[in-house]
């Protein structure tokens, strides 16, 4: 089948079709980038905002790329997809050459938005994350096992991303976390995945694994990050804020695990926007996180 064999209805505006296939919504994951500047107090300050925000729309055009690289790259598996057939590189509403050079240029384009920031590294930052992201669309996204580090390591490089904007030291608690943290995120999505498609889905390693496997890896992520989280805030920080804060954290963590058991989180971003629970007390403890942090 050639790549750009129509596979479904074509979307009425080319333009509308791609802006789709870049995944807007998939920018929440983004926020990640201020989630440093958050920590250290710092984002009141009106140079320090911008640089965060600069960086922050840097990461929405090199995610925007990746995703339109590595659909183009996937075409075939995803017309196969009862649900990624739909997509619009897949169904044919994009052509894989417009999704391949508009990639590209977003990939290209990134680092010099990351630049306004005031700091050289924060362009070579959002470099590196460029090149890890066409690693994994080339090699390592059929690489078992090493494709999950891969994915957890672009989140990880969204928050350090933020630190390097706005010239805060990054403490071992805090890379801790957000790496147990990202790697949840990730093997409960492949899990997700997994229960649904079962061994016939699309992604070249999922057959690699088995539910058994990946929820072993989740409990082990999530009793580690529970751990080192409230070392942090009780230890770290002889604050009552903080310490409260501990509360929403294990029960957004808890609510996470039980919506992958029931299959609901191979789409991470719309647990975010989509489950109150979650949003609830992902609100409550960036609200107490500040309330310690600022008053």
């Amino acid at each position: 089948m050639s790549q750009d064999v129509v596979a479904g209805p074509r979307t009425t505006s080319p333009a509308l079709a791609l802006v789709r296939a870049a995944r807007p919504r998939q920018w929440l994951k983004n926020v990640l980038v201020l989630a440093a500047p958050l920590a250290a107090g710092v984002l009141g300050e009106p140079r320090s905002l911008l640089a965060a925000l600069s960086v922050f729309v840097a990461f929405c055009l090199a995610a925007s790329g990746s995703y339109l690289l590595n659909d183009a790259s996937d075409v075939e598996a995803d017309r196969l997809h009862p649900r990624k057939k739909h997509r619009p590189i897949a169904s044919g509403a994009v052509s894989v050459r417009t999704a391949r050079v508009t990639g590209v240029a977003l990939l290209l384009l990134a680092p010099v938005v990351a630049a306004p920031a005031g700091r050289w590294e924060s362009s070579a930052v959002v470099a590196g994350y460029v090149a890890l992201t066409l690693s994994y669309t080339v090699w390592l996204k059929h690489q078992e096992v090493v494709d999950l580090i891969a994915v957890a390591g672009c989140h990880v490089i969204r928050a350090y991303a933020g630190a390097v904007a706005v010239d805060v030291p990054v403490t071992g608690w805090f890379l801790v976390v957000v790496s147990l943290a990202a790697l949840q995120l990730v093997v409960g999505k492949r899990e997700a995945e997994l229960r649904a498609q079962g061994v016939t889905g699309t992604r070249a390693t999922l057959a690699s694994y088995s539910p058994a496997y990946l929820a072993q890896v989740r409990v082990m992520c999530s009793g580690a990050m529970i751990v080192t989280y409230c070392l942090w805030a009780l230890n770290a920080h002889a604050d009552l804020f903080y310490g409260l804060s501990i509360i929403p954290f294990l029960l957004l963590v808890l609510r996470h695990n039980l919506l992958v058991d029931r299959g609901r989180g191979e789409e991470p971003e719309e647990l975010a926007a989509r489950d109150r629970p979650i949003l609830l007390f992902a609100v409550g403890l960036i609200v107490l996180v500040a309330l310690g942090i600022y008053i």
